[in-house]
């Protein structure tokens, strides 16, 4: 799962077994949370940041549905696991001699620097280094490979096993790394840069995990905590509650279905009254699971504001902030941008939406259930075959950049996608980085236009971690705010080269409609998430909430978001539960903002590009090949970019959402078929 912890350093077992080490996980429900604001280990084996969702919500862990599973995918690609990482299965006895001589190298690495890394900084970093390049190999196969056999318990158990087996030798020999180097004095630091200078090169490292010294507990306390993580605390009841979620059905007509299968058939189905009936199964259903929710929702909250208290931080963002690397001012200034200029291109959007529904489909009355549905009109096929999705990426990518395309074939070719939708598979998508073996890519590949959207994304992921490997195990991952620029800027530059070549205006509109569904998705809903949240944890610093106080404050951040009933939606009924199923608030608090940021900095970055195309591909180049040694600022000083100017966020979104908009409703004049252009 992702970790209710600071996503600023796990150590490898805790980012893989966290769910850290995968990019773009749209059904995002994970294992065991962390159960500690930062990892004392403080490797940096992954630190990964979920991409935004593409679907209306993030939806809960689930296998792939049988209805996917009988697509004619079964026998598109599979991802080559055993000949990249050399085991041939999880039960590999490899894997086991491998934790064996891991675990000696943490015993003499803690022999040899605990209280003496002032001595020889640069040799301790160097053998942390080795142990973590060790274990991201092991734990990724093992992790990668588990997640396609979600039900064989056989499998679960020896992933779980290896996982407890990590955490205490975490626990008892690398607490003190993260905890001596945040501690070290300047003068002390400097002297060690001076005599070695081949410390420069980890600047970027050494920065970040001083970044938490403030917060940080003693040695005993953090030891304490990791060797527990396993057993005890908030984590357990957020694993029961992802558990339970994942074993829920919901009624279908005469069957019984799971979420991910009713969801798909409200968001694809044609007529509202169907969609309306699926929403309600929905709902009604997760009205039985409200007691769960709501106590894991409060053990997350109540733990979160004794972290704080504990740990020092100030404001309720704080410490997801500080892990994110993102000053609280800038992260204020993009949701009050969102919650006023974002807010009113929502409302003004789903106004559109309503009346093309109301001029293509017939409806009558817009709910909930209707926020995403597809605007039906045009000529485009409505499937793809998986070799017609990798020419339309690849050229897309090439368009842009043959170099990203190129790194995009080589996935392809070298088997590091795993391609169809099959039972027992982890639902959604996401990219892996593996750091040493990767990056892998796990699909659950229909032959949707949507599907082709997330090949394109994830594409841009793997590429991403392709360019950055350069900057070693302990920096190549990306800062949160630049994790997601490859991947979202190769779907968009698919996306625009499909609309380029989209044979009518009913076709473009259609996509365009579609996008802007996404947009709103990651920017207007997960900040209104993020609300949801600041309600829920305010109030569970005064005691602890009842299940029908947090249905009260869901409610109320739907009229904030997206207006009072009539204003635009004509009913909200059927939603009053829909908190009950992110999963995000029990597994990675105050995360949400974050596809918000993504997006709008990437929209930004594709206008530059729009305006001056040449040398456009150099500079990004050399971005995303930077990994994590540069941070935000610094990396988007060359595009004209500054994230921390307070007027950055409405221009962001009045520049990527609302030239969208714009496009989208001259599109719906011309057709006649926005109530505008009727005259109503």
């Amino acid at each position: 799962g992702l970790p209710d912890a600071h996503s600023r350093r796990l150590d490898p077992m805790q980012a893989i077994s966290a769910g850290l080490t995968r990019v773009g996980l749209k059904l995002a429900a994970r294992a065991p949370a962390i159960k500690r604001v930062a990892s004392p280990s403080a490797v940096r084996a992954d630190r990964a940041v979920l991409s935004r969702t593409m679907r209306s919500t993030v939806v809960p862990q689930a296998v792939a549905t049988e209805q996917a599973a009988a697509m004619k995918t079964a026998d598109a690609p599979r991802w080559a696991l055993e000949t990249h990482f050399g085991y041939d299965s999880v039960y590999s006895s490899s894997i086991d001699a491998e934790l064996d001589a891991i675990e000696q190298k943490c015993k003499e690495l803690k022999a040899n620097f605990e209280g003496k890394m002032g001595e020889s900084l640069l040799d301790a970093i160097k053998a942390y280094e080795e142990v973590d390049i060790a274990l991201t190999k092991a734990l990724s196969y093992v992790s990668l490979s588990c997640d396609t056999k979600l039900d064989d318990d056989k499998a679960q158990k020896r992933k779980a096993s290896l996982f407890q087996r990590y955490t205490t030798i975490s626990g008892n020999q690398l607490t003190f790394f993260s905890l001596e180097l945040a501690d070290m004095s300047q003068e002390t630091l400097d002297a060690q840069m001076e005599n070695s200078p081949e410390l420069a090169k980890y600047r970027a490292y050494i920065d970040d995990v001083r970044r938490s010294q403030p917060y940080n507990l003693i040695k005993e306390v953090e030891r304490a905590l990791t060797v527990r993580a396993p057993f005890a605390g908030k984590g357990k009841v957020v694993e029961f509650y992802g558990n339970e979620l994942s074993r829920l059905r919901f009624k279908d007509g005469d069957e019984e279905v799971n979420m991910e299968v009713l969801l798909a058939k409200m968001t694809s189905s044609k007529d509202a009254a169907t969609r309306y009936e699926c929403m309600k199964a929905l709902n009604t259903g997760l009205k039985e699971f409200e007691r769960v929710a709501a106590l894991s929702l409060n053990m997350v909250a109540g733990s979160w504001h004794a972290e704080n208290t504990e740990r020092g931080f100030e404001r309720l963002r704080s410490q997801r902030n500080l892990g994110n690397n993102v000053p609280d001012e800038v992260v204020d200034s993009l949701l009050d941008a969102v919650k006023t200029t974002g807010v009113d291109y929502c409302k003004r959007y789903y106004a559109l939406k309503k009346g093309i529904l109301k001029n293509t489909a017939g409806l009558e009355k817009m709910t909930w259930a209707d926020r995403n549905a597809a605007i039906n009109i045009g000529t485009s096929s409505e499937s793809y075959t998986w070799e017609e999705a990798v020419d339309i990426v690849k050229a897309g990518y090439e368009k842009f950049s043959p170099t990203m395309a190129g790194l995009f074939q080589e996935m392809v070719d070298e088997k590091r996608i795993d391609v169809p939708a099959q039972n027992g598979k982890r639902g959604g998508a996401y990219c892996s980085s593996s750091y040493g073996h990767g990056p892998f890519q796990l699909l659950n590949f229909t032959g949707t236009q949507r599907d082709v959207a997330t090949l394109a994304h994830e594409s841009g992921h793997g590429a991403h971690f392709m360019l950055s490997y350069k900057q070693g195990i302990l920096q190549f991952h990306p800062p949160l705010t630049l994790a997601e620029t490859a991947s979202i800027f190769g779907e968009m530059i698919v996306f625009r080269d499909l609309i380029e070549k989209a044979p009518t205006d009913e076709d473009r509109l259609a996509m365009l409609m579609g996008k802007i569904d996404d947009i709103i998705n990651s920017v207007v809903r997960q900040c209104g998430f993020d609300a949801f949240e600041e309600k829920v944890h305010s109030g569970r610093a005064s005691g602890t909430l009842t299940p029908d106080e947090m249905t009260e404050a869901w409610q109320q951040t739907m009229v904030d978001y997206y207006g009072a009933e009539g204003e635009v939606f004509d009913s909200y009924a059927d939603t009053s539960h829909l908190w009950t199923y992110v999963s995000h608030f029990h597994n990675v608090p105050f995360y949400v903002y974050s596809y918000a940021f993504a997006d709008l900095v990437v929209g930004s970055l594709y206008g530059v590009y729009q305006k001056q195309p040449e040398g456009f591909e150099d500079k990004l180049l050399e971005l995303l090949g930077a990994g994590g040694v540069k941070g935000f600022r610094e990396a988007l000083e060359p595009f004209g970019l500054d994230p921390a100017d307070p007027v950055f966020w409405k221009d962001s979104i009045d520049a990527h959402l609302g030239s969208l908009m714009e496009e989208a409703e001259q599109l719906a004049a011309q057709l006649g078929l926005s109530d505008a252009s009727n005259g109503l």
